[in-house]
């Protein structure tokens, strides 16, 4: 008898285990259309860990004082006031739906910056962001421009800022609010357009 129960426990937690993973499959592939950045949907070919950008300013730089909030050196122009809101938000993990520094998603995340520094509302979702913006080619991007992301389905599903140097602000799923390089990999191959918010 107990080893009948014991072989039917084994039975039912290995129903129950191949379900899960099925349905954690189908709600990775699952287009969200309330949601700009689904949970996991820009990441459904390929899991992947974000490894932040590091800044690497020249010792005369620092020893000139000529190193932005993020670590980042400074260069004549620069908009001071975006990257030290920027500096703010770094490390606030992903929320999504979240608008907060408890936890935030990729377009409120854009939209809370655009609003602090440059006093412009967006649209809340990436996709509808573009409604906000002049498409231009990543060869056009400048400081402030919004860079947007498809998913594997061809849907814009995420939203950064490009600062410079082909680096971007964002948020990500795995890491949250950090800086990234336009030129790693994924980001490279999933690349849309920028946007010049109008």
């Amino acid at each position: 008898m107990k080893k009948k129960l014991s072989i039917l426990c084994l039975l039912m937690v290995g129903v129950w285990f191949f379900t899960s993973c099925d349905t954690v499959k189908r709600f990775l592939s699952t287009d969200l259309e309330e949601e700009d950045y689904s949970l996991g949907e820009l990441y459904v070919d390929e899991y992947v860990k974000e490894v932040p950008f590091v800044p690497t300013p020249s010792e005369e730089a620092k020893a000139e004082g000529r190193v932005n909030s993020l670590g980042i050196e400074r260069e004549e122009g620069d908009n001071e006031a975006l990257y030290d809101a920027i500096q703010s938000w770094i490390g606030t993990p992903y929320r999504y739906g979240g608008t907060t520094k408890a936890g935030i998603d990729c377009s409120g995340f854009v939209g809370n910056i655009y609003q602090e520094v440059y006093n412009k509302k967006l649209q809340r979702v990436a996709n509808d962001m573009q409604q906000d913006c002049t498409l231009i080619s990543r060869s056009e991007l400048k400081e402030g421009d919004l860079v947007f992301f498809t998913n594997s389905k061809g849907r814009v599903s995420h939203v950064g800022i490009y600062l410079k140097n082909d680096i971007f602000a964002h948020s990500s799923t795995s890491r949250g609010v950090i800086i990234s390089r336009l030129g790693d990999s994924y980001w490279s191959k999933h690349f849309y357009k920028g946007g010049r918010v109008n």
